[in-house]
């Protein structure tokens, strides 16, 4: 086996191990020139490892045979600290089930993205979330951290990273709550100076709210949750705990899977929101559940929220709707709103198409979601559209809840193609008055 090939080998393996079938292990030759190739390369991304590592049974587990490398994807953490190099910068790591927890290396203080994904829930998931934290506590310059969820000591160690921007936690599916507890005394973390995002996707609200409640991230600019299932109460708690960011958020995502209320009540999710004064992006999701909304609400978030550019509110449909007058009245409380979500009064049209509109410019994409489909006054309402909102092509243009609005779209292409006719008519010239009678022999 010549040099040539065995860095033509490594290369291949990020796509396929196939061309390690039946080869023999490296001899002490061949490995001392694997060494020398090695220390050249800077990015690996290995899917699978399974016929790779035998061919490196000469080199001693614990050593780096890449110092240089930079980048790494690994599907496996066994044998991961052949690749920890001292100077690598990004790293993601897919944990398989089969990989004992003390397998996984300590990575390099230069350290700067990590990437940490468990695959799935089995027994040895509570190790290696342990292991997870105690390894996170050895980056000194993370930027960005995507992984399961931490214990308290790894979430004080990351306070005091003034390097790090950004944080996403995903629980381990089929695993559920993080293995400790969350109602012992929890000393405050010192202040993320410099986290702007945050991202969570949980089973509840309660590790979630139990950070915000400890921590300060005074550079709070986006925050995102999906939650499987929260109560009403639980809700409460992390709508408050989250308020105190309410002048630095500028975008907010809320998705809720089953939402529980002892009273049956509407999800108030946007009476909540009316303080956050700085929003740009907001969407709700709450497909099991009905996030209130009628025309009054509706005006007084527009008027809460006066940068906002991108809303979204989707949820099972089942509860009182806005009317078109109260959408395009709240309008005007929004200029610099471009695409907009939410559920419509079909049926009550409450504008008169012929008035005199006042135009909405800025709106470029209008989601809608009929209130009682079929739609039985698909030309009345392509008119108010057509007039109001003159830079809405198409209704629900970029969702798969197309088809309820076909025919108002069929009237908007009907319209806009009558309109383009009228501007290019060319007009007809006035000769009144260009002659005088005076100069007429």
């Amino acid at each position: 086996m010549n040099s040539r090939w065995i860095c033509c080998g490594l290369n291949h393996a990020q796509w396929d191990d196939t061309w390690a079938e039946g080869i023999e292990p490296l001899s002490v030759d061949e490995a001392r020139q694997f060494l020398h190739h090695s220390a050249r390369i800077r990015s690996m991304n290995i899917p699978s490892t399974d016929r790779l590592f035998p061919l490196l049974s000469v080199v001693p587990v614990e050593a780096c045979v890449f110092p240089r490398l930079q980048s790494l994807t690994l599907f496996t953490i066994t044998h991961s600290g052949l690749f920890m190099s001292r100077i690598l910068r990004h790293c993601s790591l897919f944990i398989v089930n089969a990989d004992p927890p003390q397998s996984l290396a300590v990575p390099g203080a230069a350290l700067e993205d990590l990437y940490l994904s468990i695959k799935a829930f089995d027994q040895s998931t509570e190790d290696q979330l342990r292991m997870l934290s105690d390894r996170v506590r050895f980056c000194k310059q993370l930027v960005t951290l995507f992984c399961p969820p931490l214990d308290w000591a790894a979430w004080k160690h990351l306070s005091n990273l003034p390097t790090l921007v950004e944080v996403e936690i995903r629980e381990v599916c089929g695993y559920g709550a993080p293995p400790w507890p969350l109602d012992w005394h929890i000393i405050n973390f010192s202040p993320f100076l410099n986290v702007t995002v945050l991202s969570f996707a949980v089973g509840s609200a309660a590790y979630v709210t139990t950070i915000l409640q400890h921590s300060q991230f005074p550079s709070l600019k986006m925050f995102w949750i999906m939650i499987d299932i929260v109560s009403s109460t639980e809700a409460e708690r992390l709508f408050r705990a989250l308020s105190y960011y309410k002048q630095t958020l500028e975008q907010l995502t809320f998705i809720l899977g089953e939402y529980h209320d002892l009273r049956n009540n509407y999800l108030t999710v946007i009476t909540h929101l009316l303080c956050f004064t700085q929003l740009r992006i907001l969407q709700l999701e709450s497909l099991d559940s009905c996030i209130y909304l009628d025309n009054n609400l509706f005006l007084k978030a527009m008027s809460a929220w006066p940068y906002i550019e991108f809303l979204k509110i989707e949820d099972s449909g089942l509860r009182p709707s806005i009317t078109f007058r109260g959408l395009l009245t709240a309008l005007r409380q929004y200029p610099q709103l471009e695409s907009l979500q939410v559920l419509i009064d079909t049926v009550n049209i409450d504008i008169d198409p012929n008035a005199e509109p006042i135009q909405h410019t800025s709106l470029r994409t209008l989601d809608l979601e009929a209130s009682e489909p079929p739609i039985e006054t698909a030309g009345v309402l392509a008119r108010i559209i057509f007039t109001w909102l003159p830079c809405v092509d198409q209704v629900n243009k970029d969702t798969d809840d197309l088809e309820p609005w076909d025919e108002v779209n069929l009237h908007l292409i009907s319209l806009r193609a009558a309109a383009r006719r009228i501007m290019e008519v060319p007009s007809i010239p006035d000769f009144n008055g260009m002659f005088t009678f005076g100069n007429i022999l």
